[in-house]
Formats: structure tokens, sequence, C-alpha cells
């Protein structure tokens, strides 16, 4: 190619990417905006950048990712009666969620069990899309009613729409990054703040005001399942013994507000009183065993939850 065209082709190929960043940029501006007005399900104020739907997208994306790795290196764990154990209690506190946040029934509610006894971690992405370590029970000990904390605690992230939150954040975080490549001109800028905000929206961890906020609706959403508001206390005592023989991966990604367990025993007598005393019938959740159970999961259905 002649060398001048090639110059002109490169600087047109600029001017036109520069262009479309500023176009983003600016949407960027106008949404943070109009998600000013953004509450959680607390009344709390949130950055939401990121839309609710667009998060669930990217987390269905990830989470088939993530198993289809599991399942090439073989941990995806083969135990029926852990894979019962969760799936009933994880099933009556969706059964719950999906009664108070309706729009969830279209959820792909489904729990991927991990083999990885050193790992004592869980998680719930947007979506309804869950996993959890075998660490849980074999370094954590946890019995029923605190693994139905741990996990009311999980599916409360995805309620409140934390995963949007901290992708927004991310995105937040990079923009100054990617306004400076504009500015300058410099592309290799504008495409590093463009993968650092995937990055920190993978590896942020959770607010300390998103962990409260997970912790008040969870331990409420436990309670109307019929699960003892006291676990959410031994839960914690638990996690921090854990974490005093080794590091705990859910600690990293969850920091503990200060007297966390005090405020969460000061809720018990409160959440007593809500604490369903009939059965919760669970909600049909997938238990992911394979690549293959991804297809199976619950969503985009019209089945409701059990009644209860």
């Amino acid at each position: 190619m002649n060398p001048g065209l090639r110059a002109r082709n490169n600087a047109s190929y600029s001017f036109e990417l520069r262009r479309l960043v500023k176009r983003l940029l600016t949407a960027a501006a106008v949404s943070v905006l109009i998600s000013a007005c953004a509450t959680s399900p607390t009344g709390r104020n949130q950055l939401i950048l990121v839309s609710p739907e667009v998060a669930a997208v990217e987390s269905q994306k990830a989470y088939v990712s993530t198993v289809q790795q599991l399942d090439a290196e073989q941990k995806l764990l083969d135990d029926p009666e852990l894979a019962d154990r969760v799936q009933l209690i994880t099933g009556r506190l969706v059964a719950i969620a999906i009664d108070e946040y309706p729009h969830t029934r279209d959820w792909e509610w489904s729990v991927v069990l991990i083999d990885d006894p050193s790992t004592v971690n869980a998680w719930c992405m947007a979506g309804g899309r869950m996993a959890v370590y075998s660490g849980l029970f074999k370094a954590a000990h946890l019995d029923d009613e605190e693994l139905a904390q741990i996990m009311g605690h999980e599916i409360s992230h995805a309620l409140a729409n934390h995963t949007a939150e901290r992708m927004s954040v991310a995105l937040a975080s990079s923009a100054g990054v990617i306004a400076a490549g504009v500015a300058a001109e410099n592309t290799g800028i504008v495409l590093v703040g463009a993968a650092l905000a995937a990055k920190l929206a993978i590896e942020l961890p959770n607010s300390r005001k998103s962990e409260a906020e997970a912790d008040q609706i969870g331990i409420e959403l436990a309670a109307k399942a019929g699960y003892n508001p006291a676990a959410a206390v031994s839960l914690w005592q638990k996690m921090e013994l854990a974490a005093g023989s080794g590091p705990v991966e859910f600690l990293s990604t969850h920091p503990s507000p200060d007297n966390r367990r005090e405020k969460l025993r000061a809720m018990v007598p409160e959440m007593l009183e809500i604490q369903r005393a009939a059965y919760v019938s669970p909600y049909p959740v997938t238990i992911i065993r394979d690549e293959a159970d991804l297809a199976s999961a619950p969503g985009q259905n019209s089945a409701s939850p059990a009644s209860y």
C-alpha cells in the first residue's frame, strides 16, 4: 500500500475511534445522571451504569465459561446427598425471593457444586446462577441452617443488583483512563481502559454497604423460608474460625462490616417474629452436574413457585 494512503487510513481510523469513544463517554455521562435516582431494595442510592439486564447477560456468559472449565478440570462435584441438600435449601430461599421479587421468576436459578475442599466460598451471579464450594462443609462445617444464611446472603446480592453495581463502579473507575486516551489520541490507552473495566468488574469485592445490605435482606429471606435467624450469627463465627486456619476466599470478596455478628444478633428478635413456621415448598432449582445441565436451568417459563 502507498505510504501516504496508509497514513491517511490510519488517521481516519483514529478519528473514527475517538468519535466512537467520545459518544460512549457522553452516553455514560447521561447514564450517570439518569441512574442517580437508582435505589436498592433497602432504599440505598446506587450507581447503576450497567443495567441489571446487561449484568445478567454477561453473568450468564461467565457462568457457562466457568462450568465448562470446571467440567474440563473434573471439579464438578458428584455428591447426590449434598446436591439434594443444597437444592432443597436454595429452592426454599428462591421460592420466597420469587414471591417478593416477581421479576426473578424468569431467572435461570441453578447451582453448581464445586469440588474444592480447601475453598470456603459461595456466590450468586446476576440472574440467579449460584455456586457452592465443598470447602463450606469440609473446612467450615456448616449445618443446614447456616447454609441457608450464606445462600440467602448470596441471593440477596443478586436481588439488590450488586453485580450491576460492581460492574458500574468498574466502568466508572476506568472512565478516566479512557478519557485520557481519547484526549491524547492514544488508542492503546483507550483499549487498556476498556480491559481494565472488564477486569475490575470480575475482581472487585463487594463494598461494606453492599455487605450490610445483603446481611439485612438475606437474614429476612432465610427467616421467611423457615430458617433460624440465629444461624446467621453462628455462620460468621465459623467463617472467622475458618479464616484463622488459612485464607478464606469468601472473606476476600465479602469484607466484614464492623461488628457484623453483633448487628446480626440484634436483628434476630425481629426476624424470629417473621420466621415462617409452615413448611416452604422449594422452587425447582437446577443442580449443575455437567455442561449439559445448563440447558435445563429454569428461566423464561411460566411455572410458579410451589405454594407454602
